[in-house]
């Protein structure tokens, strides 16, 4: 049941992606900065579905998760991160940036659910503290890198483009906050996995 259910909700996931990248990809904000955010979202929506014709498949929370960041990400892509219309949550919690990109990033962290999903389905760790410890290094180890990526891309693109894509606002501490909300999104993950895992196994035992 759950593998017919997930079937449905990655297809209805993956056609709403593919409508919101057509309308995003018409006019955007900069199209270097489009390019370049879709740059690191499409290869993911590529490799999932590589994935899923493979016979790797996860459960459907799992693609809810992931979809999180591909659908902020292409949004971020059209109108830049720190021009996204967010107004009205900067003002609920009185935010001084607009901190869309802080919660994009957050949900990089979410990834984490379907990398212990992986390493547990096909017992590569023993147990499921193993499959979060190696979910967050990960997690953090990937954060590492786009950072990285923002950084090399806003030394060698135009400088424009590149201060768009780095959403720094004028935050010097902004790659360390940004590694941050890929952590404490990783931990969120890794946690929701415990929780979940638990109540199905407490389920079974009452069965």
């Amino acid at each position: 049941m759950e593998n017919n259910y997930s079937k449905k909700v990655s297809a209805t996931l993956l056609a709403i992606y593919v409508v919101l990248f057509s309308i995003l990809a018409i006019n955007p904000f900069d199209r270097s900065v489009w390019f370049a955010e879709n740059m690191t979202i499409i290869p993911i929506v590529v490799f999932l579905v590589i994935l899923w014709f493979r016979g790797v498949r996860f459960s459907s929370l799992s693609y809810v998760l992931m979809s999180v960041l591909i659908f902020m990400h292409t949004i971020g892509g059209h109108y830049t991160f720190e021009r996204v219309p967010f107004d009205a949550v900067s003002q609920a919690f009185g935010f001084a940036r607009n901190n869309y990109d802080r919660i994009g990033h957050f949900a990089v962290g979410f990834y984490a659910f379907p990398i212990m999903e992986y390493l547990r389905s096909r017992s590569i760790v023993k147990t499921k503290i193993q499959a979060g410890f190696f979910a967050l290094c990960i997690i953090i180890s990937v954060a590492a890198v786009y950072e990285l990526f923002e950084w090399w891309y806003a030394v060698n693109s135009d400088p424009t483009a590149g201060l768009a894509v780095l959403g720094s606002q004028g935050d010097i501490w902004d790659a360390q906050k940004d590694m941050l909300s890929d952590t404490l999104g990783g931990i969120f993950a890794v946690l929701l996995f415990f929780g979940i895992s638990n109540r199905k196994s407490n389920l079974i035992q009452a069965a």
